[in-house]
């Protein structure tokens, strides 16, 4: 019996702990701090927001519940400590669950996904795999009140201007009827729905799809889906082709032309590369660029014009290619012939600044040092491989590493 009540009290005493670890986490979702200077710029953004035609009576009902998010803030300071390899962004994001689930909502919602490939062009693979990817179709759309979390950020110098426009936005879409405000929940920084729309492409590209008056991006697939489309149709999307597709290269190659060039579709087939199975690739007119994103290690890429249009939804490559993969893998294609290496270093920040650092003073100009490992220091490294005699192919490896005094950590 003793033992009995000493484990029952353990129990207890866990379930406690694990209640205020919970309670301290809600509080510093929705912690605030109210000072002067944020009700004197809560004041200026509504006079902005009614001057760009907003009702007053809209405008007052919303400032009435919008507070300062303190983790809002906290949220846009972070900046993530290590880099994050191409193998963990896509293992994480394109996994056989998603891939199930993907293909288990397309074969639901085909009528609706067909719809919209035929209004749009976007087949539906594709709508699946944006969805897939901002919210795991629908289970998480975030829990930030987006007024809030918009007029926290609006009065915060770092990027005021574009968070005012953004913060506007909300409003309008909130005096048009689409949402409440007390309902209008999205991400830290603003971005709603099934799709993940920031108020201004809301503004611009959603649409009422199913009828009811109303374009409803939390509450209606229709809506969501529909407006998705729009998006990706105003920004190109070419229907005749795909994003593009894994590629093998021959044996020599010269991986500075991963340099981001664009070339006929015919000059990649003549430099012997086939596509993942080894098959000549279609003599198709349309031109391509290649994308190593694990270095000459890992899997390549020939990506066509539909990868830029997706890149204008997210502004990564990484993000561009799990989009590719996953509606690949939705429309039932197999996993990557030739999957990123898993042992790859994932750089810190300050690291980073060593490698940009250390090649600027060597001669290969990186920029400005940051801590993000961007298309100019990719470029930096590729002229210091060239000059070495190394694989020309962007990436910091860690013979790279190595050579220009930065360690890994690996």
């Amino acid at each position: 019996m003793p033992d009995l009540i000493s484990r029952t009290a353990i129990r207890r005493t866990l379930v406690a702990i694990s209640l205020s670890t919970l309670a301290l986490v809600a509080r510093a979702e929705t912690e605030t701090t109210a000072t002067p200077a944020f009700e004197q710029c809560k004041q200026a953004l509504g006079e902005k927001a009614v001057a760009a035609g907003v009702r007053e009576s809209t405008v007052t009902s919303v400032m009435a519940g919008v507070v300062h998010l303190d983790r809002v803030i906290e949220l846009d300071r972070r900046q993530p400590e290590f880099t994050t390899t191409f193998a963990d962004y896509l293992n994480r994001r394109v996994n056989d669950a998603r891939v199930g689930k993907g293909r288990e909502l397309l074969a639901e919602h085909r009528k609706l996904l067909d719809r919209v490939t035929a209004e749009t062009g976007v087949p539906a693979p594709y709508l699946a795999a944006f969805w897939g990817l901002e919210t795991n179709y629908g289970s998480y759309f975030g829990k930030m009140q987006v007024p809030s979390a918009l007029a926290t950020l609006a009065c915060d110098a770092r990027r005021s201007s574009f968070f005012t426009e953004q913060w506007i936005a909300a409003l309008r879409i909130i005096d048009e009827g689409a949402i409440p405000a007390d309902q209008m929940e999205g991400s830290w920084a603003g971005a709603m729905g099934h799709v993940q729309f920031m108020p201004t492409v809301f503004l611009k590209h959603a649409v009422d799809a199913d009828g009811d008056g109303r374009r409803d991006l939390w509450n209606s697939l229709p809506d969501a889906m529909m407006s998705a489309g729009r998006f990706l149709e105003s920004m190109g999307w070419n229907g005749d082709y795909r994003w593009g597709r894994e590629v093998l290269l021959p044996d020599n190659f010269d991986f500075s032309l991963a340099d981001g060039r664009r070339l006929p579709l015919a000059d990649w087939r003549k430099m012997g590369i086939t596509d993942a199975f080894g098959n000549r690739l279609a003599n198709e007119p349309i031109e391509a660029a290649l994308i190593v994103p694990s270095g000459h290690q890992g899997p390549a890429f020939l990506v066509y014009s539909n990868f830029r249009v997706i890149m204008g939804w997210n502004r990564s490559e990484f993000y561009a290619i799990a989009v590719g993969h996953l509606a690949d893998r939705i429309a039932g294609a197999g996993k990557l012939q030739n999957p990123p290496p898993e042992d790859q270093p994932a750089l810190s920040r300050n690291q980073v600044l060593e490698l940009q650092q250390a090649l600027n003073d060597k001669g290969y100009p990186s920029g400005e040092p940051d801590g993000i490992l961007g298309s100019n220091t990719r470029k930096a490294i590729r002229a210091y491989q060239k000059a070495e005699g190394l694989v020309a192919d962007g990436f910091p490896s860690e013979q790279v590493l190595a050579a220009l005094g930065v360690y890994s950590g690996s």
